[in-house]
């Protein structure tokens, strides 16, 4: 069976706060689209085996309101400060530390980086959609994987979909 990767865009989040960018928090219309987010994934029967996020306040938190909508603790996300501000080859060693054994990992982090891995992976499959955003706020991507995190080149993957919290139904 081939290994799924979940990336998901953390929920929109709040320019009104007067923080620093790593402790911005959501909007309620952010904490929304993450929790559409896990009861789709709940509903099509995707649970991730492992969940990775940025620190990041909007990007935790969008985890946690996934997590909780699909009915599981928080204690499954692994935080990891690689991937605030990440580009693809930190995205990729943080996905080569994966246990082997993952079938399903989800990654919750931040845009460019994550933009950029969904190109790296899956090469000429990602179509951008007609208003020009692949991973617009708490959308999903899902990729299908070979069975090694450690090795990831280029064009590995294959794209499966990229669900819009406004299209999960959820």
């Amino acid at each position: 069976m081939p290994a799924e990767l979940l990336i998901l865009r953390h929920g929109k989040s709040d320019w009104d706060v007067d923080t620093d960018d790593f402790n911005r928090p959501l909007k309620d219309r952010g904490k929304r689209g993450a929790q559409r987010m896990g009861v789709w994934l709940l509903q099509q029967g995707l649970i991730p085996d492992c969940i990775l996020s940025s620190p990041a306040e909007r990007a935790l938190v969008s985890a946690e309101k996934l997590c909780k909508a699909m009915g599981h603790g928080v204690e499954r996300i692994t935080t990891d400060r690689r991937v605030y501000g990440a580009d693809v080859p930190d995205l990729l060693q943080v996905l080569g530390g994966c246990p082997a054994e993952a079938q399903r990992v989800l990654l919750v982090g931040h845009n460019p980086g994550l933009e950029d891995l969904l190109r790296f992976l899956a090469g000429d499959e990602v179509e951008v959609p007609s208003d020009g955003k692949l991973l617009p706020t708490a959308a999903l991507a899902r990729l299908e994987m070979p069975g090694d995190w450690e090795t990831l080149p280029a064009g590995c993957a294959h794209m499966l979909s990229v669900t819009r919290p406004r299209k999960s139904g959820g």
